[in-house]
């Protein structure tokens, strides 16, 4: 077929390959001589050549977790139209498989949500890496995410709209950038506003439904409790309403509480939770195309954040003073 079209054998894979790459005449001819010799590429033998997996690898802690759900779901709808098959990782789970992920042979690229990983394993790896909601600044890595400080903001402006000037925090792990960036934003929110930051209203969380549980039973014992809980995560959230209504107070008569994420089961929960929403979905969509362009291109993914907007839903878990 080479011979038929004039070009070298590298000339005929490059048209096949990265038709790009290769001038208009010259792709003419070899896609004649193609079509004459009723030639077919052999995917899997190019990829094989290539060392191509023709797979990405979706790494975070803690799959069980419902937020990660729609960004899964988008993933794999993204990377099935590129033809790429999707490998689900769970960094908690998984701890001995995370070195040699990224430079086995076995994925073309990593899609990222685990900012609290080693940073030494992810410079090891050897192939493509887009973080998605997370992010490490010692390594610089491209990032689609939100503005969590600003999105944090949205939730405390709220409760204070609606007259509660005792607002408590239910943070996330220590350590986690969420955490710090959710922290961050509650903190400048309630300075802004110029309501009180009482030591006794930080109460620890780890965006569980349990550690919203043990926060309730010491916001009841505080004195003065505050009449709303602004929350780093919606089971954080959750587990607090929960854990409430065992104890015979009820939301939002009692207290109003506000989340942070929107996970599915938000808006079925009774009373529906108010809380900050992130575009899951379209996170995990953005994140894929960026990966795959950069597979497909050769070229790394560009460095720096992708910042996508959040919003304040508004539902029964929160109302006036």
């Amino acid at each position: 077929m080479a011979r038929l079209a004039g070009v070298s054998t590298a000339t005929v894979s490059r048209t096949l390959s990265r038709p790009e790459k290769v001038g208009a005449a010259t792709r003419a001819r070899v896609m004649q001589a193609v079509a004459a010799t009723g030639y077919r590429l052999n995917a899997a033998a190019r990829d094989l050549r290539q060392r191509r997996a023709r797979a990405i690898t979706l790494l975070a802690p803690n799959l069980a977790n419902t937020y990660f759900s729609r960004i899964v779901a988008a993933v794999q709808e993204v990377a099935g139209a590129a033809g790429l098959r999707v490998q689900l990782l769970d960094s908690q789970v998984e701890s001995d498989r995370l070195g040699p992920v990224g430079s086995d042979g076995r994925t073309d690229g990593i899609l990222l949500l685990d900012g609290g990983l080693d940073p030494e394993i992810v410079r090891g790896w050897t192939v493509p890496v887009v973080m998605v909601c997370e992010w490490m600044d010692a390594l610089g890595l491209p990032c689609v995410g939100t503005d969590n400080v600003a999105a944090m903001g949205l939730a405390v402006d709220h409760l204070a709209d609606l007259g509660h000037r005792r607002i408590a925090w239910i943070g996330g792990p220590p350590g986690n950038v969420l955490s710090a960036a959710r922290a961050e934003g509650f903190t400048a929110a309630m300075t802004r506003r110029g309501l009180p930051l009482r030591d006794r209203d930080r109460l620890t969380g780890d965006f569980t439904m349990a550690s919203g549980a043990c926060a309730a039973h010491l916001w009841a014992a505080t004195p003065e409790r505050a009449t709303a809980i602004a929350c780093a995560s919606d089971e954080s959230a959750l587990g607090f309403i929960s854990e409430c209504d065992r104890m015979g107070l009820a939301c939002p008569r009692d207290v109003s509480v506000a989340g942070f994420d929107d996970i599915d089961f938000s808006e079925r929960f009774i009373p529906p939770l108010t809380t900050v929403h992130q575009p899951r979905a379209a996170l995990g969509r953005r994140a894929a195309e960026q990966l795959i362009a950069a597979l497909e291109s050769g070229e790394p993914p560009p460095a720096g954040r992708q910042i996508l907007p959040s919003r304040l839903v508004v539902r029964g878990s929160t109302r006036a003073v």
